[in-house]
């Protein structure tokens, strides 16, 4: 195999070694889709991607995502990991937007300079909205008791690319003490279209931020995720429909991964529009290393 560029970056991370590690291929066009899904389980993170080529098609990248499970058709910290890496290492100018053409749809990730470091902002496809699950299946997939969860909104399964539940819990405690009971949640995640769920509490670790949130997704190989992007874009379509915050529309910082050491920052905004829900998701990102894959 020709050796391959290839770059290690941490996703919604405010510094190096936090948020959600990602490994990116460059000039894959020619690797089979086996192949890339045995580099994905070798650097076992929870996605690598694969830029197809450094030329542009259609106004964007072709890239392609992988968990060490299975190929997935969107992902939010892959999307925008990838962004960063073709705006420093292939188009080498300060751009403002970077476009991918993902399974799902072309995506737009737009750079926003900040103080101290830019942050990428992802508009996602507007939420669509699935069954309300039963708050004990919930509480017994992740050892919890039904008290845990918040009875004053639904658990949900929402998608704004890949199916995520949902659910609201009463605090801080509650969260910390989930964790995958295993054929339980085998069975709970084979019967729906969701194959993750994301917990959240009001009650943060940090006083800045407004919402802690846990990500579980064992079926795509992965027992817990330090920051999801498409998980948090599910959660800012389902905190506007059921106004969680009391408005049509949010600006939100999401804290995540602190549970397994890899802390880690989200930023969410949504509106209500006439016909939809407008999501947006940001964060920041950070190389962490750059060779060759032989």
């Amino acid at each position: 195999m020709t050796p391959l560029p290839f770059y290690i970056v941490d996703v919604f991370a405010e510094e190096k070694y936090a948020g959600n590690q990602l490994a990116v291929f460059r000039n894959a066009r020619e690797l089979s889709t086996e192949t890339m899904q045995r580099i994905t389980r070798e650097t076992n993170f929870s996605e690598a991607t694969f830029i197809l080529s450094d030329a542009e098609r259609d106004g964007g990248y072709d890239v392609r995502i992988f968990t060490p499970a299975t190929e997935v058709p969107f992902a939010g910290h892959p999307t925008l990991g990838t962004a960063f890496v073709i705006r420093q290492e292939i188009i080498r100018n300060d751009v403002e937007q970077v476009k991918l053409n993902l399974q799902l749809k072309q995506i737009p990730v737009t750079f926003v300079p900040e103080a101290d470091a830019d942050v990428l902002w992802m508009k996602q496809k507007a939420p669509e909205f699935g069954p309300v699950v039963d708050p004990a299946e919930i509480a017994g997939m992740l050892g919890l008791e039904e008290k845990d969860l918040d009875n004053t909104f639904p658990a949900q399964e929402v998608s704004t690319g890949m199916w995520f539940v949902i659910a609201p819990l009463v605090n801080l405690e509650a969260v910390k003490r989930a964790k995958i009971v295993r054929d339980k949640s085998t069975a709970f995640f084979e019967s729906r279209q969701s194959k993750g769920i994301l917990l959240f509490s009001p009650e943060t670790y940090q006083s800045q931020n407004d919402l802690n949130a846990r990500v579980f997704v064992p079926y795509y190989g992965v027992e817990e995720d330090p920051a999801t992007g498409s998980g948090n874009g599910c959660l800012a379509g389902y905190l506007i429909q059921h106004r969680y915050f009391g408005g049509d529309r949010i600006d939100v910082r999401v804290e995540q991964g602190y549970e397994i050491d890899r802390p880690s920052l989200i930023r969410l905004k949504a509106e209500q529009q006439e016909e939809a829900i407008d999501v947006n998701v940001g964060g920041r990102v950070v190389m962490v290393a750059r060779g060759d894959w032989v």
